[in-house]
Order: C-alpha cells, then sequence, then structure tokens
C-alpha cells in the first residue's frame, strides 16, 4: 500500500476567506493541507495558522486529480478569497 501524498503550506485568505463544512468562512493567516490518498481521491484540510483545530475545505475531497496541482489551484483560491472552496478535479 502506498502511503499517502501530502504537501501544506501557509496562505494569506482574500476577502470573503475560505469556506469550510464546519464552521463556514474563515479568514486571515491559514494553513492548507492536501492529501492525496492511495484511491486517487485529494483530500482539504484548512485551519488558522497554528491553531490545533483543522477544518474540511468544502468540496473536499475531489475525486480525482493530480494532488500538487489541486493544491496549487486551492492555494490561489484560498489568496483571492470570496469564499473560496476545494478546486475542481482538472484545476
Amino acid at each position: 500500500m502506498t502511503a499517502p501524498r501530502q504537501w501544506q503550506d501557509e496562505v494569506l485568505a482574500g476577502p470573503g476567506g475560505a469556506m469550510t463544512d464546519e464552521v463556514g468562512v474563515i479568514t486571515g493567516p491559514l494553513t492548507l493541507r492536501t492529501t492525496g490518498g492511495a484511491d486517487g481521491k485529494v483530500r482539504f484540510d484548512i485551519q488558522y495558522t497554528d491553531a490545533d483545530e483543522w477544518y474540511t475545505l468544502t468540496g473536499s475531497p475531489v475525486a480525482h486529480g493530480d494532488p500538487a496541482a489541486l493544491h496549487a489551484a486551492a492555494l490561489r483560491a484560498i489568496r483571492t478569497g470570496g469564499g473560496a472552496v476545494a478546486p475542481p478535479p482538472h484545476a
């Protein structure tokens, strides 16, 4: 079994922040963690930077796609703001 591939970066959310399933919109300095699973699904988790709690970025998981490219697309969307959600599989 292949270990999940994971990317993690800090990002400053643009106006309107990022939308989460658990608490709605979060704003400010955030950390995005993207995990590509062995099943092909790509999961996006987000937190206030240095917080303990992680939230699901709305639209996660994405069924298929290149996790590295999707991570970059999610970072761009969060920087733009507007209630950013997980990018589509072919972002």
